[in-house]
């Protein structure tokens, strides 16, 4: 990270959301939606936020919290190998800020390119909307947003059509002496109520958490000709429904990280629980493929995350964008319609 003093958080508010943009590493912190006279603040942060962490840890891992940027995407190469890229771990420095609405550019270039990050708020919508632009840079990219959800009492996940899911070639965690994993490594399904686990048994990806203890990595390959790219997790417990929307032709995949308080080393110590990551993302070298997404010339990349009340609890069964609106659907027939602007996903 570049040094010299912190640049201080900025904070963002409109009628129905609010949040805190640190400029450290690009953390989105306290994101909050309102709605009936409720505060609905779905994002996890990690317990060990503001401690002293062991020598060569990443900046990124301090101070994770809510959603942040990744490029390259976990270890996916290119010029800068360090884990999720200088997004996430470098400075970013704010350029113009209105009420409900920033733009910054990251500090150091990300193979070569210029990455320019927007925020929006609007008045009446339950979402952040993000934009991030890549300007010039050369070479193949992998990207992927990386949101956090806080699932105390657990959660419901359901996604737009996927062709299939899978794990990577390696488990997150194979030393028993440092931590865990119970998924098959590798393994694929196109169901996935029935993912292959370690121990020859099955788990259901939509429940979580599945197991207990545990620190877990799949991938969902959107289905071909999708038209809207979604994940809604219901927070069990809360009457909430937590949604994230992307155009399926940038950000192909959803990727979904349990940590279920599986690694028993510092800063993580067992204490990481209830997480689960939705990270939408292109990342094709986590499938076993090169990056897809070529720098050169002007790159945007498009995600909007957001929370509902959702009284029910039930599963979800679909979501449909309108040109002002988006539509929620439960498998009980019950459905929200609430206001979203689907041109912001648009390529």
């Amino acid at each position: 990270m570049t040094g010299g003093a912190a640049p201080a958080p900025v904070p963002l508010a409109a009628s129905a959301a609010r949040l805190v943009f640190d400029p450290d590493c690009g953390m989105i912190r306290e994101l909050t939606f309102a709605e009936g006279g409720r505060d609905l603040r779905p994002m996890h942060r990690v317990p060990w936020a503001g401690e002293a962490m062991p020598e060569g840890s990443l900046p990124h891992l301090a101070r994770m919290e809510g959603d942040f940027f990744c490029a390259p995407f976990a270890t996916g190469g290119g010029s800068a190998p360090i884990l999720h890229g200088w997004p996430a771990n470098g400075r970013w420095s704010v350029q113009t800020v209105d009420t409900g609405a920033l733009q910054a550019v990251l500090d150091v270039p990300v193979q070569g390119a210029r990455l320019t990050k927007a925020l929006h708020l609007r008045d009446g919508h339950p979402f952040l909307y993000q934009t991030h632009v890549f300007t010039g840079g050369s070479g193949a990219i992998s990207v992927a947003n990386h949101a956090m959800i806080s699932l105390p009492e657990g959660g419901l996940v359901a996604t737009s059509a996927k062709s299939g899911w899978q794990t990577p070639a390696e488990p997150q965690e194979k030393d028993p002496a440092r931590g865990r994993s119970c998924l098959s490594y590798p393994a694929a399904t196109t169901d996935p109520r029935r993912f292959p686990a370690a121990d020859g048994g099955i788990v259901d990806l939509t429940v979580y958490p599945f197991r207990t203890r545990h620190e877990d990595f799949v991938i969902g390959t959107e289905a071909p000709g999708s038209p809207l790219g979604w994940t809604a997790v219901v927070r069990k417990g809360r009457g909430e429904l937590y949604l994230s929307l992307r155009n399926p032709a940038v950000l192909p995949m959803t990727m979904l990280w349990h940590s279920e308080g599986g690694r028993d080393y510092a800063p993580w110590s067992g204490r990481q629980r209830n997480c689960l990551g939705v990270e939408e993302g292109n990342a094709p070298e986590m499938s076993g493929q090169p990056p897809a997404l070529a720098l050169g010339g002007r790159l945007r990349v498009a995600h909007a995350i957001g929370c509902i009340a959702w009284p029910s609890e039930a599963p979800v069964a679909g979501v449909v964008a309108w040109p002002d609106s988006l539509t929620v659907t439960a498998i009980t027939g019950e459905s929200r319609t609430v206001p979203f602007d689907p041109s912001h996903l648009a390529d």
